[in-house]
């Protein structure tokens, strides 16, 4: 059974057994903070820093993704012009302009 139809259950079972739906929200959300707060914690982000601390990652990480693509396109960029060279030099001896001994 998935979680949000047994959450939903439950609310409806404690409907049926007195308490009002507006206190089951309630109660549901305030059970919610509390494990979002227990979460955050387990990962070590419960600090008021934490904030500032993922800005930063965040910030790291399109600084590498960044330089990774910049990486692929000159090497890519160094690639086509080896191969455009090799061809320039296969053309020119093909056409005589440049003799190699044999």
């Amino acid at each position: 059974m998935s979680e949000p139809l047994v959450l939903a259950q439950l609310i409806a079972q404690a409907q049926n057994q007195g308490a009002d739906l507006a206190t089951l929200r309630g109660l549901v959300e305030q059970a919610g903070e509390l494990a979002a707060q227990r979460a955050l914690a387990r990962l070590g982000l419960d600090d008021p820093q934490a904030g500032h601390d993922m800005g930063e990652l965040r910030e790291l990480l399109a600084a590498w993704r960044d330089a990774r693509s910049t990486l692929w396109r000159a090497f890519l960029s160094w690639a086509g012009r080896v191969a455009a060279a090799v061809l320039l030099a296969g053309v020119a001896i093909k056409v005589g302009f440049v003799d190699i001994p044999k």
